[in-house]
């Protein structure tokens, strides 16, 4: 049986005695990381500088297994995100019930082309966990383009990507529940965030800001930050000492 075949059996049969969490946030990861990844997302957002005051839009906030304390922690109103499954977003709102938060108000919205997407308010933080890495290249230039109409001046897009390995050896491009899993240069990045106005930041593995699972594929992924040129280019975010310039 090949290596992949045997790897989602044992996940399916894992969900056969999952808790009701581990089953919903399976649609957007590994089960039995979803606290991890939950307290992960804040924690860091948190330390680079989010406040309640501040609008933050989520990009594929999925079953909200991110969102959830986000939601929390901002003001009422000030939490939106943003899905291309249907199915999923269905389970976010009956977490956000289940949790007892639909009295913060949180904008939650189906949408397959952010291309053809266009919001009122501009977004202090833009938040992309575990997303770029699932757009094939013209879903990302049009997710840059949105970021880049949506951003406020002094905003921050944040987000983590697969890059190639140091030692030299090439990733596989992989798929996961219907979508790819892609691999990019920080040069590909750093022009496709120029060409809508966008400075690019490495700010290095995700292991290093707090992101443990075990798995040094994941743990070994970069998070990435844009800002907008004006603002970006002589400034790294709030917590991100050691940053690096793409």
């Amino acid at each position: 049986m090949p290596g992949g075949t045997l790897t989602r059996l044992k996940q399916r049969l894992a969900l056969l005695f999952a808790s009701p969490a581990e089953r919903r946030h399976a649609r957007v990861g590994p089960a039995h990381l979803w606290k991890m990844k939950r307290a992960f997302q804040i924690e860091y957002l948190r330390r680079t500088g989010l406040e309640p005051g501040q609008r933050l839009l989520d990009l594929g906030c999925g079953t909200l297994r991110g969102g959830l304390p986000l939601i929390e922690f901002l003001d009422a109103g000030h939490y939106t995100g943003i899905d291309v499954r249907a199915e999923v977003l269905d389970e976010a709102r009956r977490e956000l019930v289940e949790a007892g938060l639909a009295h913060k108000a949180p904008v939650l919205l189906f949408a397959t082309d952010l291309g053809a997407l266009e919001l009122a308010p501009r977004f202090d933080v833009i938040w992309a966990f575990s997303v770029l890495i699932h757009m094939d290249d013209a879903a990302l230039e049009r997710a840059l383009a949105f970021v880049a109409r949506h951003l406020a001046p002094e905003g921050a897009f944040h987000a983590n990507a697969r890059l190639p390995d140091v030692d030299g050896g090439e990733r596989r491009d992989l798929r996961w529940e219907g979508f790819p899993v892609v691999t990019r240069s920080l040069e590909f990045y750093r022009l496709a965030g120029a060409r809508h106005g966008l400075v690019l930041r490495d700010l290095g593995p995700l292991a290093g800001l707090g992101h443990v699972s075990g798995d040094p594929e994941q743990d070994g992924q970069h998070m990435l930050t844009w800002q907008s040129w004006q603002t970006g280019v002589n400034r790294a975010p709030a917590g991100a000492s050691g940053a690096r310039a793409g």
